[in-house]
């Protein structure tokens, strides 16, 4: 394959990854993967090491959006942050001496699991909110938004112990595997927290790039990092990122969880098959 073609393969298929992790909240590594290793022929550790730089470039390119529009919760985002940041860096630390095959039969597993509930939620537009209470009230995890309507959303974080578990989780995946991180956090949110879907996809994109930023470094010093590779999927992230912010503020947000559980479902898939020797 000639190297024009490759990187227009590339940059067309980063655009499609931006678009779709920006408002799903799970970066780009769930599309790029696939396409490098599959489709290209790159080898696995340079296709995480770009799949780390495009969750990077998907947070940056609609980190802004979100922030200003008020979708991403700043605190809880931080709060829960602590965790996968902890978690990316070990993760990451010891992705060379693990056996990623039982990890990615394992969590592919657990995410095929997690798709049950979410399927069962696929109509609900804003959750019953509960009563801000215990940690929840003391760290002030609640919040507001505006839908394209007017219609002002409030409501309130609850169980953060559980959300902060479940974030370890998607931090050391994260750092392991270069994707599922971004399901595993949403997935706490939404299913553990109780936020709307619009609020958890937005502040997981907030934390995705923060997560990876944590464990990019280990991955640049063990020279995973390839600049002919990263250079059109960073343009093009950075450009389907600030599509699919766009789209997702005029999205509601059954229409969100629906992406969402079909991410997941692709993203479960994906790493059994992977498991197995397949890759797609």
């Amino acid at each position: 394959m000639v190297i024009i073609e490759f990187l227009l393969i590339l940059f067309i298929s980063s655009i499609f990854a931006g678009i779709l992790g920006s408002i799903v909240g799970v970066g780009g590594g769930v599309v790029i993967i696939p396409v490098l290793t599959l489709f290209l022929g790159v080898d696995i550790h340079f296709a995480i090491g770009a799949s780390i730089v495009a969750i990077i470039g998907t947070s940056s390119g609609a980190a802004t959006t979100y922030v200003k529009d008020k979708l991403t919760n700043l605190r809880v985002g931080m709060f829960l942050e602590l965790a996968t940041a902890a978690g990316a860096i070990c993760g990451a630390a010891i992705a060379a001496y693990i056996n990623s095959v039982a990890l990615e039969l394992i969590f592919g597993s657990i995410l095929l699991v997690m798709l049950v509930p979410t399927v069962m939620k696929i109509g609900e537009d804003i959750p019953k909110s509960p009563e801000l209470k215990g940690l929840s009230k003391r760290l002030g995890l609640s919040g507001s938004y505006t839908e394209t309507d007017g219609t002002v959303v409030n409501y309130n974080a609850t169980r953060p112990e559980v959300g902060l578990a479940g974030m370890a989780v998607a931090g050391v995946l994260s750092g392991l595997l270069g994707i599922g991180g971004g399901a595993f956090k949403v997935l706490s949110m939404d299913l553990a927290m109780k936020l709307p879907m619009k609020v958890s996809t937005t502040t997981s994109n907030f934390m995705i790039g923060v997560t990876a930023a944590a464990s990019a470094g280990i991955y640049f010093a063990r020279g995973d990092v390839n600049p002919v590779i990263i250079a059109p999927v960073a343009l093009g992230i950075l450009i389907g990122a600030t599509i699919g912010a766009r789209l997702l503020i005029r999205s509601r947000n059954p229409t969100i969880r629906k992406a969402f559980a079909l991410v997941l479902a692709v993203t479960a898939l994906q790493m059994i098959l992977s498991s197995a020797g397949i890759k797609l």
